[in-house]
């Protein structure tokens, strides 16, 4: 009986804190992006090559790099200029042709949101403006890095706000910015707003479905990486990001898998996560994120705190960072032990 009514409780106090902090307000309820890239339709009709291209939707990161491996340098030039949302959006295709092919995109943008994101000298590995927009960006070079970090946000991060200049440590561009100003030369950063994440508190945060969906997508990403012979990387995972980590753990190839702020990761422990990659995590003491009950039931909640000993986890020490957002910030104890993981240190 204490069981039952302390599984009743939990549910009444998650239900209570989100409907508390955002409401269950059917206008916050996001539709997750999900398929092939924008263009895909008009690339698979294009025959000026006389092959068929690879189909976006069902061709392997893999496969997408031996296609474009046995192009030359005239066909893979003509198919960016031809198609640019998809050779820039395509896991698998060589990074350095997704860049100038999402310099083409940004640029033929009339939307001001993506303004900023055009400026030249930025690294843009993925821009997908369908519904709020989705980017990731790199910083430092890619190609010749030893050590690759791949960032993943929470909720209300799209095109929008992923170069907002407010609480800059909770964005992935300040995430990713900081993180790589710690790291030595051989190390890069990838920024991944790669998903639909939800907006505010309400039922999108307190469910599985957004994560579900990004997860997917994040776990074609880093197999991109890999086809194209990029380092297995290191996963930093903020908020409900490290849901949409959890999820994919197992497909990540990653080395190490570090959350911080989390709600859950839709796994009692490490073990359920059935991931090699070493596990870390972090939560600081002013951090709102612990009063969300760490549940998972009648499909609320995400299950057990990464933080809580019981889970696992290698603890990364937060004393220093203030509030949910502040892991990444200069000088903190965590951002010196992320630099570490990142770099390979802390093996």
């Amino acid at each position: 009986m204490g069981r039952f009514t302390r599984t009743l409780a939990a549910v009444a106090l998650t239900a209570a804190v989100v409907a508390g902090t955002a409401g269950w307000a059917s206008g916050n309820t996001q539709r997750a992006v999900t398929g092939p890239p924008p263009g895909s339709a008009s690339w698979q009709a294009d025959g000026s090559l006389g092959r068929a291209l690879p189909d976006p939707g069902r061709a392997t990161p893999a496969q997408v790099h031996r296609f474009f491996g046995g192009l030359s340098a005239s066909e893979q030039r003509e198919l960016m200029e031809r198609h640019p949302s998809v050779v820039g959006n395509l896991d698998g295709v060589p990074l350095e042709l997704r860049y100038r092919a999402n310099a083409l995109a940004l640029r033929a943008s009339h939307d001001p949101r993506h303004a900023s994101l055009a400026a030249p000298g930025r690294q843009i590995l993925a821009f997908d403006p369908r519904g709020r927009g989705q980017v990731a960006e790199v910083f430092g070079d890619l190609r010749s890095a030893r050590h690759v970090s791949v960032v993943v946000p929470g909720s209300d991060i799209d095109a929008g706000t992923f170069d907002r200049r407010g609480d800059v440590y909770g964005t992935p561009k300040g995430m990713a910015r900081s993180l790589y100003a710690g790291t030595g030369p051989g190390s890069a950063v990838i920024a991944w707003a790669g998903y639909t994440t939800p907006v505010g508190l309400g039922l999108d945060a307190a469910t599985g479905g957004l994560a579900e969906a990004g997860a997917v997508r994040l776990t074609r990403f880093t197999a991109g990486l890999s086809a194209d012979g990029l380092p297995a990387p290191v996963v930093f995972c903020h908020s409900y990001g490290s849901v949409v980590c959890g999820i994919a753990a197992s497909g990540l190839g990653a080395t190490d898998l570090v959350v911080l702020g989390s709600p859950g990761m839709r796994a009692d422990d490490v073990a359920g996560l059935r991931t090699g990659a070493r596990v870390w995590a972090a939560k600081d003491d002013t951090d709102w994120i612990d009063d969300v009950p760490h549940v998972r039931v009648a499909g609320l909640g995400h299950g057990a705190d990464p933080a809580d000993e019981e889970f696992g986890a290698r603890r990364v020490p937060a004393d220093d960072a203030v509030g949910h957002t502040g892991y990444f910030a200069p000088g903190t104890d965590s951002l010196r032990a992320f630099t570490a993981i990142a770099e390979g240190v802390s093996r």
